[in-house]
Formats: C-alpha cells, structure tokens, sequence
C-alpha cells in the first residue's frame, strides 16, 4: 500500500510538515472464531505533528475494510472468515493524515468449527467436523486413542477441543484426550478425570472446561474441572445437587447448565454453576418434561437442548436464557424424534449431529424460535458420541 495520505481526509487545513509521522505498525492477531474480526497492535509515532492525534485507523488488504480508535490495538470488523489479511495504520490530527505504516504479517480470521468424536453404533475412535455456517457433510478429522462405544463429553476453547470419559472396550475411563480444532490430526492425552465414567456432560468457559454427573456403574455427582489450555489432571469442582448420568452441558461465559438425566428414574431438572467459582451446582429451572439422552448446545445467552428419551425419543427442541433462572420454553421441532447425538455452535447457529440409528446433521437460528433444518450427514450412523467447537456460547 503506498505511503500517502488517504483519500478523503485531505481538506481545508492540510499541512503535510504539521501531520503525524506513520505508527509503527504489530502484530495482527484474529478474534474468536466466526467474528470476522482481526485485533491490530501498533506503536504510535513519537511525532505527533502539530497537534495531538485523535484517532488511529487499521486497513485490511485485501477489501481495504477500515475500523478506527483513540489507541492500540484497533479492532477491524467485517472481515471474511478464511480468507487471508495483512493491515496497515495511519494517524490523524488536526492538520491531515499520517503516511500508512509498514503491513503487518498475514492473518486469517477463522471460521466457527463443530468436532464430533466417538461413536457407540460402530466402536468408532473418529472424529469428524463441520464447518457450522456451511450446510454439507461432516468430513473426516483424524482419531480418538480409544475406541469410544459410548457416552464421553465435549467441551472447548477457541483453540482446542476435549473429549473426556467414557465406556471403551467394557470398561468405563477417566482419559481426557484434546485436539486443535482448526487443525486436523488425532487426539493427544490430557489428562484423567477425578472418576472414571461414561454418559457424562461437559461444558465450558474459554478457560475452564468442566465436566459433570455420569456412570460408573453407578450414578455420579460429581463436577471435575481442568484448565484448557493446560493439560493436566482434572480437579474437584464439586457434587451436582441431583445425580444424573446421561445429562447435557451448555453454557455462556460465566454459567454452566447441566439438564435432564437418569437418577435412576428420569429428570426433568436444570441445574448451574458459576464457572470460575467451584462449588454445588444450584436449581435453576425445569424442562418441558423429563428426558435424558438429550442434546444441547448454546450462544452465549441462549441454551439449547433438543430431542432425549423417556419411554420413546421425542423431537422437542426447547430453550432456557441463561443468566435468567426458570423453565424451559418451546423452541421449535427436530426433523424426526431424536436422542443420544451431540450438539455444537457457534455464536448464532446450533447444530445436532447423529444420534439414534441416524447419521444426519440440522441445524436452528438459535436467536430465532422454529423447526430444524437439515444441514447434511456425518460419516456414519452415531449414538452417544461428543461434540465441541471453537465457538460455542462459553467464549
């Protein structure tokens, strides 16, 4: 880009000896996930002219899309997921335009990716993505350490995606395996769980994943914490008020909801607990009726949890807001009658993947109450398999 005052800010007053010298420019780094958003660092000149700057402005290349503030870094919007940027700064005072500093090293803002792992139909290890705001089929990522024949959770940060628990060659595991979501490959070890068991629930913070209730042969209580982007053994976190196996997760920033479940007789209970801080999980409402086997995923102030099983799988898909206590509300329909799949998001799509006998993929508007719609097939017939994204409502 070349070194001259931008179009458009040279007006009555210009003085090129009195504007700022050019901003040195820093590093460019990409906001979460699905935000088309990339954060440009800079210095700003030690010549500030002859008067005092008021306001700073990054530019991308390509699409010249321009976003401006009082200082570093400047948050430049609208970008498009996958496609590659570099940016430069300039300054402005009284007198006109500063020169555009050097670019800064390529970015590229990522896109919102659903991960599936395991698979209790076939004893699969698979894990498979989606791209969420792009309807097709799931496609291959790379592979568990075990092969999963039921019930492990997922949660995630931005970053990297984890899968703990679950019921592997007829014993039930504490293993807690990760990946880097945008980056194919096979799960590596994390980590143990405080007890091993399956048919548990995971949610998280962008920090914090944690992972609740389950079965080992007996029904659990506990919640188990870890550090994401740590890896390590989980810690205590403390009981859930109901034990449950076969529960769901979601969350938003600072909330986890656990719903429905098996006690040894179905659950119609939605409990919480504040992420940062351990201890209890709390009431915090009811679903529409009790069921377990249930899929849930969230943005970050809507739960969403769809289909489950009491004596016949259901299609109900129903919400709850999040920071707001109390039951559960109709949302809409799932395309058929539907339980033990997973579900995933981004910040304005939900979608729910496999499940009873059934390989299919559909999806919801999560701020906009209707039926699902079909979004396209994973791999293979899966039943209690986990699913995460990089940028689910947690973050």
């Amino acid at each position: 880009m070349p070194l001259r005052p931008p179009a458009g800010f040279i007006r009555p007053g210009y003085d090129p000896l009195k504007v700022p010298d050019a901003p040195t420019i820093g590093t460019a780094t990409a906001g979460t996930p699905d935000s088309g958003s990339v954060s440009v660092a800079f210095t700003a000149p030690s010549n500030v002219g002859g008067s005092a700057i008021s306001a700073y402005y990054a530019v991308s290349n390509p699409g010249q899309i321009t976003s401006s503030g009082a200082s570093s870094p400047v948050t430049v919007t609208g970008l498009t997921s996958g496609t590659s940027y570099t940016f430069t700064v300039w300054a402005l005072n009284t007198y006109g335009p500063s020169p555009y500093s050097a670019s800064s090293g390529s970015v590229t803002p990522a896109a919102a990716r659903g991960v599936f792992g395991g698979n209790s139909d076939t004893g699969s290890n698979v894990i498979q993505y989606i791209t969420i705001a792009t309807t097709g089929n799931a496609i291959d990522f790379g592979d568990l350490s075990l092969g999963f024949v039921g019930g492990p959770a997922g949660c995630a940060s931005s970053t990297r995606g984890l899968f703990g628990g679950g019921f592997a060659s007829s014993v039930y595991i504490n293993n807690i395996e990760y990946i880097t979501i945008a980056t194919t490959g096979n799960a590596l070890d994390f980590g143990d769980l405080t007890v091993a068991r399956g048919y548990l629930a995971a949610c998280s913070s962008s920090v914090t994943g944690v992972f609740a209730g389950g079965y080992t042969p007996t029904i659990q209580n506990v919640i188990d914490w870890v550090t994401i982007a740590s890896t390590g053994n989980a810690t205590d976190f403390g009981d859930l008020y109901t034990a449950a196996s076969d529960i769901v997760g979601c969350a938003s920033p600072t909330r986890g909801v656990f719903s429905g479940g098996y006690t040894p007789t179905t659950i119609n209970i939605i409990q919480y607990i504040t992420i940062a801080t351990t201890g209890n999980s709390a009431d915090f409402g009811d679903l529409l009726s009790a069921r377990y086997d249930v899929m849930s995923c969230s943005s970050s102030t809507r739960g969403i949890m769809a289909g489950g099983n009491n004596a016949g799988n259901t299609n109900v898909i129903q919400y709850i807001t999040i920071a707001s206590l109390g039951d559960a509300i109709d949302f809409g329909d799932l395309l058929a009658a539907n339980s033990n799949g997973a579900g995933c998001s981004s910040s304005t799509r939900g979608v729910f993947g496999g499940g009873s006998s059934t390989n299919v993929i559909q999806y919801v508007t999560i701020a906009t109450t209707g039926d699902a719609t079909d979004f396209g097939d994973l791999l293979s017939n899966a039943a209690y398999i986990a699913a995460c994204s990089n940028a689910h409502g947690g973050l």
